[in-house]
């Protein structure tokens, strides 16, 4: 079998919704956000390193954050990065500032960083998947975000596609309904919910692990991989039915 895939399994007569995350699906966000990851966490680390006479071993955009951060919230991919190098800091509440050493601390010290680029330098679409978003609804398929971001309506308002979408869980909604976050598949259980449509008659478009996990785990008719980053492997592996490099590729 190819390890890509090209056309379109996505048809009316078996789908009734199309569920897509957000960033490095949708937008051409997700490098910003692991640029800004890097930057809290090098700068944490560094400190760290220096205080207890250690060597630094800087965060890694290719391991590190596609293994513990890519996909969740701010805080669980803080924690479970921290954790990964054996540092369990206190958790902290959202409240915590900016500058404080908490879990919600570092998480909230990416958001600030997060709400800046988005304001100075606006957010740019893939092409190929606003393509197979207006595709998806001339068919009459209903279409969804589902993003563990806390600026998931900033993000497409900025990129001009919020009127593309019936519906949008993002990290505000995850933590009003006290949603577990990804790999668990409750985000995307709770879009589909809300659209009136079964798991199975619904497709995940994810291009994390965390989220491809958790499109096999809520058992949805059909997970799709963006392969963005060389990692169709990877993205199979963790419950991809079907890999692409572009959505753009559904539409052949």
């Amino acid at each position: 079998m190819s390890q890509f895939h090209t056309g379109n399994p996505i048809t009316r007569d078996k789908f009734d919704a199309v569920l897509f995350d957000l960033d490095g699906v949708l937008t051409a966000t997700a490098k910003v956000h692991a640029a800004a990851w890097k930057k809290i966490f090098d700068e944490y680390l560094r400190k760290r390193a220096t205080e207890n006479n250690q060597s630094f071993q800087p965060f890694d955009i290719q391991s590190d954050y596609k293994l513990y951060v890519d996909g969740k919230s701010r805080y669980d991919g803080a924690r479970d990065f921290l954790g990964s190098r054996g540092i369990h800091l206190p958790e902290g509440t959202p409240d915590s500032p900016p500058t404080s050493e908490t879990v919600c601390g570092l998480g909230n010290r990416k958001d600030k960083i997060i709400q800046r680029v988005i304001e100075s330098d606006g957010v740019e679409a893939y092409e190929g998947s606003v393509a197979l978003v207006r595709h998806l609804r001339s068919q009459g398929i209903k279409t969804a975000v589902v993003t563990s971001s806390h600026h998931g309506g900033p993000v497409v308002e900025a990129a001009g596609i919020a009127d593309l979408f019936d519906l949008r869980v993002d990290g505000n909604v995850i933590d009003r309904l006290k949603l577990a976050g990804k790999p668990a598949p409750d985000a995307y259980l709770k879009a589909a919910e809300d659209l009136g449509v079964e798991p199975k008659r619904a497709v995940v478009i994810e291009d994390a692990l965390s989220g491809v996990q958790a499109g096999r785990a809520g058992r949805f008719g059909l997970v799709i991989g963006v392969a963005r980053h060389d990692n169709a492997d990877e993205l199979r592996a963790n419950g991809a039915d079907i890999v692409v490099t572009d959505l753009d590729e559904m539409l052949l």
